[in-house]
């Protein structure tokens, strides 16, 4: 097995430990990169919320769980994080939540999971294997409208009819059960190949987004996590994709803003409702990290501290 490499370990965990006695999430477990560094990072009273929708990654977790007692583990989506802490007796608001998007290193190296392009495997690309349907079921059945505005919307696949059609045409043929086979019928179909990027870069993205619902997750995530962070209290997501880091940046930037008044009406600084202080730039993977985890190429963080003022009369 390859080895996997968090990415901006030490960036992230920095940007997420203010108190080492606090209470945090990883909203994203993997294999615990992030939650092991921010263990050695906390007090004996410090304690870490691992979230994970990956059964293997969960049995990592229990794995870890079992060595230290500062950390839990909880099957779900951080969609639900609110209700994920309750059930594993994790106190709400959170000194700080850390998320890693995306699909990580494990699951894209694993070919029978079915997210690579470059390995073959059933095509499933589900994140939780015991629930939903699977990538193969969805192309089996899924409608020409729906299938295009999927690439579109999720992988911004600018030949998104060309390939829909081309894989309902081949799936007339002999059902699509396998990554390879999909991602020949997606290279063939894509009539502009771009530099250092498979053909089926920007397709598979995107129908691993839709299986896994990762968008509208972050998004249900980010309507509520601003009143689950204690005063204080950080938010770090790491991205990969312009979709992800958009989302976050302009919630980040709306939540330091506060709300929008009128230039004429004179209001104080409460009255604003700036509820997030953005922390720093945006930050990348250094060139080092990079030669050594080229995945790391596309990931961008972002920080946002709580502010005291919403919770001001």
């Amino acid at each position: 097995m390859e080895q996997h490499l968090t990415v901006l370990l030490d960036e992230a965990v920095s940007a997420l430990v203010t108190d080492t006695s606090g209470r945090y999430v990883d909203g994203t477990f993997g294999r615990g990169g992030h939650s092991r560094l921010i263990l050695s990072r906390l007090a004996a009273d410090g304690s870490l919320l691992g979230v994970d929708k990956d059964a293997q990654a969960v049995a990592e977790g229990e794995q870890l769980a079992l060595s230290d007692e500062r950390f839990r583990i909880a099957r779900g989506s951080f969609a639900e994080l609110s209700t994920l802490a309750a059930q594993s007796g994790f106190a709400v608001p959170f000194s700080g939540v850390l998320l890693d998007l995306g699909v990580s290193s494990p699951q894209l190296d694993q070919a029978e999971r079915g997210f690579s392009f470059l390995r073959d495997g059933d095509l499933d690309m589900r994140m939780d294997t015991d629930s939903g349907m699977s990538a193969a079921e969805w192309i089996a059945t899924a409608e020409e409208a729906e299938m295009i505005q999927v690439l579109r919307d999720y992988g911004e696949e600018r030949f998104a009819k060309r390939i829909v059609r081309a894989i309902i045409a081949a799936r007339a043929e002999a059902p699509i059960t396998r990554t390879l086979q999909l991602a020949k019928i997606v290279a063939e179909a894509n009539p502009a190949w771009e530099k250092h990027k498979h053909p089926a870069t920007r397709s598979f993205q995107a129908i691993r987004i839709f299986i896994n619902d990762e968008l509208a997750d972050l998004e249900r995530l980010l309507s509520k996590i601003v009143d689950q962070l204690d005063v204080g209290g950080r938010l770090v997501v790491i991205s990969f994709h312009s979709l992800e880091d958009r989302m976050v940046k302009r919630f980040m930037r709306r939540q330091s803003e506060g709300d929008e008044v009128p230039a004429y009406i004179p209001v104080t600084e409460s009255q604003r409702n700036r509820r997030l202080k953005i922390i720093g730039k945006a930050v990348k993977a250094s060139e080092l990290e990079v030669e050594a985890n080229p995945r790391s190429r596309s990931a961008v963080m972002r920080v946002a501290e709580k502010l005291a003022f919403d919770v001001c009369a």
